[in-house]
Order: C-alpha cells, then sequence, then structure tokens
C-alpha cells in the first residue's frame, strides 16, 4: 500500500512498482485513509510519506506506529524529502525490524527503491546511506563513537545500511567470523548488549547501534546528497 498525499508521485510509485512485478494493494492521501485500508486488508509492506494531511507534519510516524503496534507483521517503508534523524530516530524506536527510512530523492533509482522494499519484507532494517554517511562523518565535541576503530565506525556504518554480517565480509574482504568481532567490539564500546547477555537474541544490534549514533546528532535537520546511491 501506498501512502503520498502528491498524486503525481503516488502514481509514478504505482507505475514503477506495477512494472516490477509488485501488486499495489491500495492507496491513501491521508493518515486515517491508510489507517482504515491497512486494518481491512493488511499489505506486505506499506510505503509511506512522513508528512500526510491535515497537518503535514509527523503523521507518517504515527500511522508507521499505530501500524506496527496493531498489524506487527506488515514492513513499513517511510519516504521523506530530508534525511532528517530526529524522524529516523523516532520511526527505529516504534519499530526495531522489517522498517525502513529513504530520502523521496531514493524513489528515482528503481532497482534501489525495489530492493529496500525486499529487505524490508524480509525483516531487515534500512537506513538511507545519507544519514549514515552524514552523522557518521560529522566532528562532535563530544563523539560516542570515539571508542570505535577506523575498522569498527566502518562496520557500523555498514550495519545501519541494514547489510548482513556476510554482505558486510563481502565488502571488506574478510571472514563472516571477522564481522561478527567486529560486532562484538562495538557491542561492548557502545554498552550495548552481547552475545552472552540475558535476551540478547531479542535485540536488533543494527537498531541500537544506529539510534546510538542518531540520538548523538542532536537529532537536527540534514539535507541529502542528490547523488545516486553505491
Amino acid at each position: 500500500m501506498i501512502a503520498e498525499d502528491s498524486g503525481l508521485l503516488r502514481g509514478m510509485l504505482t507505475e514503477l512498482l506495477t512494472s516490477r512485478g509488485v501488486q499495489v494493494t491500495g492507496q491513501a492521501t491521508t493518515k486515517d485513509e491508510l489507517l482504515r485500508l491497512v486494518a481491512t486488508d493488511p499489505p506486505d509492506v506499506v510505503i509511506l510519506d512522513i508528512r500526510l494531511p491535515p497537518g503535514h507534519s509527523d503523521e507518517g510516524l504515527r500511522a508507521a506506529a499505530e501500524i506496527r503496534t496493531t498489524h506487527p507483521d506488515v514492513a513499513l517503508l517511510v519516504l521523506s524529502h530530508y534525511a532528517e534523524t530526529s524522524y529516523a530516530v523516532r520511526l527505529l524506536e516504534s519499530a526495531v525490524s522489517a522498517v525502513g527510512y529513504l530520502v523521496k530523492d531514493r524513489v528515482h533509482y528503481a532497482d534501489h527503491l525495489i530492493d529496500t522494499i525486499h529487505r524490508v519484507c524480509a525483516g531487515d532494517v534500512v537506513i538511507d546511506p545519507d544519514v549514515v554517511r552524514r552523522v557518521m562523518s560529522r566532528p562532535r565535541e563530544v563523539d560516542p563513537l570515539g571508542q570505535l576503530t577506523p575498522r569498527e565506525r566502518l562496520v557500523l556504518t555498514y550495519m545501519a545500511q541494514g547489510d548482513s554480517n556476510t554482505a558486510i565480509a563481502r565488502r571488506l574482504c574478510c571472514t563472516t567470523k571477522t564481522v561478527e568481532g567486529h560486532a562484538t567490539n562495538i557491542s561492548r564500546k557502545l554498552g550495548l548488549p552481547e552475545a552472552g547477555d540475558h535476551g540478547r537474541s531479542d535485540v536488533n544490534l543494527r537498531v541500537l547501534a544506529v539510534l546510538a549514533y542518531l540520538r548523538a546528532t542532536g537529532h537536527e535537520t540534514l539535507t541529502p546528497g542528490l547523488r545516486p546511491p553505491p
């Protein structure tokens, strides 16, 4: 299902997805309309804008939180004009799996959009690369990631983008076991639950890690770049 008040963008998304074999089961322009559609016929994934009528503020985020509460099996892909860290934090606090956050410029890259949809439907967490890159590279007076080695920061970047340990190992030309070791070090240095901790299997390390450094930015608004994704 698609929730977007711009008829032009909504039509473009519908046409693009349909041409790639993705069935669009419903379209909405407001938060309430979307919630009614989801309640009637829950889809595999909802693509929704952050700002929806009537207030054009955070209706999309509130809709995402309600959908995750009432229909936890529905994946969520939130679109925004800007890579706003405060919105990404709120989204991840309400949904720790099967969730994505992309700037709207990404929808012009069909392969990237379709790949993201498949990944969130599979339970992954996908954060827009511009959010990850800019937050990771931004100098801070107090950097909570200061204890991480350059290699660990790189691993954390790929984790935040939703890459699996196997995918990260391919990127870094190392073994999966090496990546797991980096993940353990990251958990320890950021004060996150480790493998032996009670309840660790129920914790999405990638979500906790990305929240740790998104919160460190002060939740400012970041203007995304307009280059295509890697």
